[in-house]
């Protein structure tokens, strides 16, 4: 793509990236058969293609970004699917990132959009603050019908009917491995996950340790700044990104092999802070930080794991979009869970978004609720008995949606390795009673 930037607008590093990401873009197209926003909506500028030309415009006009175009970049779920297809190498997550903040200095939203935005960017990366705000929304959810706003209302249908209580393992401390010792890890506990399922972290802190590895819950880590940076808030989502650099540099020095990631969302983030902080002071450190981060079904895959017999369940895998498409990362979990004993199958268009997409199905919950019930007919078409996934997001999304029990894969692979049956696997009644 021919771009025309003024040698004063290339002095801008930001500038200088998009300028070459859109100069790989040869116009071809293949992007937008994999685009789930311009397969509902059907309008160029709802496709990747027609996306770059609108941030191209933007960027080179210098000028505040338009009514249209945050439309459009607002619509897009950044699935990253469009990376997958396309032929030409164009890193698209790092265009529309750029875009996002662009966006984000020069567009003065609407007072309610800039109210419900902000407070997200409060409330959800704060696992108490989170946690408060869903007993509120589970009080409010009797009168949903009364909400004028639909984000408003999609808010308080995520709301799970189970808040669970709060896990003293997401505490910062440092786990002995059960045998061994054969190395070290960090956990990276997440935020909302926190709030939302605790039996995720549980189970892979228990899975690891009888692997043989120490679990570090590193001080000072926090919110990996995914949800602030998807929504163009650069200096929040850098302040909980530097905050985890440090934090986790120093356990790199103490002898951590490794950053655990379980919830694929974030681990796309955490993997990008080298790019993040290319031109920071902790560039280096940063660096270290992405190559050292790895998705849990990244580290099993090269451990030594012994599982225990089949459990003869159908599961269906659903492909988290920040695994499969922002890291790359499709066969290892299934992987993973055949060698477990499970009969894994996929739905139709697994390539597809959920349209859980961080925020994604608060601010633009029309498109969102499509997509999921597309996707949950999906998994429910090809029978399973229960549905498996790699981030709490896509967990929750298609969870609201289907009776079937959505649950992480690293609780699946705790239990067929000698860990406790996963809760969602127990009918409520007799959790209470036992």
């Amino acid at each position: 793509m021919e771009t025309r930037f003024t040698e004063q607008q290339l002095k801008d590093p930001a500038i200088a990236r998009s300028n070459d990401i859109l100069r790989t873009c040869v116009h071809c197209g293949f992007c937008t058969a994999t685009c789930p926003t311009y397969q509902l909506l059907g309008d160029e500028l709802d496709s990747p293609r027609g996306r770059i030309y609108l941030i191209r415009n933007m960027l080179e006009s210098g000028q505040p970004a338009d009514r249209s175009t945050v439309l459009h970049i607002d619509r897009c779920l950044s699935c990253l699917a469009c990376m997958t297809t396309c032929p030409s190498g164009v890193h698209y997550m790092h265009l529309v990132d750029h875009a996002r903040s662009y966006i984000e200095e020069t567009y003065r939203r609407p007072l309610f959009e800039r109210f419900l935005r902000r407070i997200l960017v409060l409330v959800l990366p704060h696992p108490t603050r989170f946690r408060l705000s869903l007993l509120a929304a589970k009080l409010a959810r009797p009168f949903i019908s009364l909400l004028p706003s639909a984000r408003l209302r999609a808010m308080l249908r995520l709301t799970p009917d189970v808040i669970p209580p709060v896990s003293r393992n997401d505490d910062p401390q440092l786990f002995a491995a059960e045998t061994g010792p054969i190395g070290r890890v960090v956990l990276a506990t997440g935020c909302a996950q926190r709030a939302l399922n605790t039996d995720i972290n549980d189970a892979t802190i228990r899975l690891l340790r009888r692997l043989g590895y120490e679990v570090v819950i590193a001080e000072g880590s926090v919110c990996c700044g995914a949800l602030p940076h998807h929504m163009g808030r650069t200096a929040e989502s850098h302040d909980f990104a530097e905050r985890n650099i440090r934090a986790w540099q120093r356990e790199i020095e103490n002898g951590a092999e490794a950053i655990i990631i379980n919830a694929s969302g974030c681990g796309t983030t955490i993997k990008d802070y080298g790019h993040m902080f290319r031109h920071h002071r902790l560039a280096e450190a940063a660096a270290q930080v992405s190559r050292q981060a790895l998705d849990i079904s990244e580290f099993l895959a090269r451990a030594e794991i012994r599982f225990g017999p089949a459990k003869g369940i159908r599961v269906a895998y659903h492909a988290a979009c920040s695994l499969q498409h922002g890291q790359q990362i499709r066969e290892t979990p299934k992987e993973l869970l055949r060698r477990a004993g499970f009969e894994v199958v996929e739905p139709h268009d697994s390539h597809l978004c959920c349209g859980s997409a961080g925020t994604y199905n608060i601010m633009q919950p029309e498109i969102a609720d499509r997509l999921k019930q597309r996707k949950v007919a999906s998994l429910e078409a090809v029978a399973p008995e229960l549905i498996a996934t790699g981030n709490i997001g896509c967990m929750m999304q298609i969870g609201s949606a289907t009776g079937l029990p959505v649950l992480h894969i690293v609780e699946l692979l705790d239990w067929a390795t000698g860990g406790p049956k996963p809760p969602a696997l127990t009918p409520p009644e007799l959790r209470r009673s036992g």
